[in-house]
């Protein structure tokens, strides 16, 4: 199956929206599988990001050999690289102070970018703002001006960052509100509970907007959105 129409067709949405159109398509609430904490975004304006997980552990306070970083950084690339659909980088700082260093910045932005990742979410930091990709976006935990001793540590091993688990291959959306996880059983359900979820909405929002509008008027919108299958 081709998933890159779906993957554009959900990109149009906020992640809140998708959070709210899986609980349709699973017929359940959850507490799980997306993020618990708040994050920087590097480029508000851009739309949500989705694609499949690349996940990787760093750290940035431990003194390196440089050829054992270089091998590394290199198999890092090699797996980023796989495939030919587009990826997400979810990086695990695992240093006692995540953060320290900026694993994400002119760079590595390019890099990534030029391999078919779309973006990244990291509990780490990022710098270099204004030379970053344009449109390739970051969502990181903090700010810092130096990279520090930057290395990659575990490639390709599940990971957990702002309190999602994240496993290689998971389907990611993530915006400036948060993060998630697509489970692939429902993924093409998305699109009709998305629709599903509007038109129940519009209902209320509808009445909500018209003058005069009240108790009585609410509860009244919430009757017939309940009523929308």
């Amino acid at each position: 199956m081709d998933i890159q129409p779906l993957f554009a067709h959900l990109r149009q949405f906020d992640t809140p929206t998708i959070a709210n159109a899986l609980e349709i398509a699973q017929g359940k609430r959850s507490t799980r599988g997306f993020t618990r904490q708040t994050y920087l975004c590097a480029f508000p304006k851009l739309p949500a990001i989705i694609g499949f997980a690349r996940t990787a552990t760093i750290r940035c306070s431990t003194p390196y050999d440089p050829a054992v970083r270089r091998k590394n950084q290199i198999a890092y690339y090699d797996y980023v690289a796989q495939g030919d659909q587009q990826t997400i980088a979810i990086i695990q700082d695992v240093d006692s102070q995540p953060g320290l260093g900026a694993f994400w910045g002119e760079v590595n932005t390019h890099v990534h970018w030029g391999l078919g990742c779309v973006g990244t979410l990291t509990n780490g930091s990022m710098r270099d703002l204004d030379a970053m990709q344009p449109q390739f976006q970051c969502f990181a935990a903090a700010l810092s001006p130096s990279h520090a001793w930057v290395q990659v540590v575990d490639i390709g091993k599940p990971v957990e960052v702002f309190g999602l688990d994240v496993a290689d291959g998971d389907i990611v959306h993530a915006d400036r509100h948060g993060a998630l996880t697509i489970p692939r059983d429902v993924l093409e359900k998305l699109p009709d509970a998305i629709d599903l979820m509007a038109r129940r909405e519009k209902v209320i929002l509808d009445a909500a907007r018209k003058p005069g509008f009240g108790i009585a008027a609410l509860k009244e919108a919430f009757a017939a959105s309940d009523l929308i299958k």
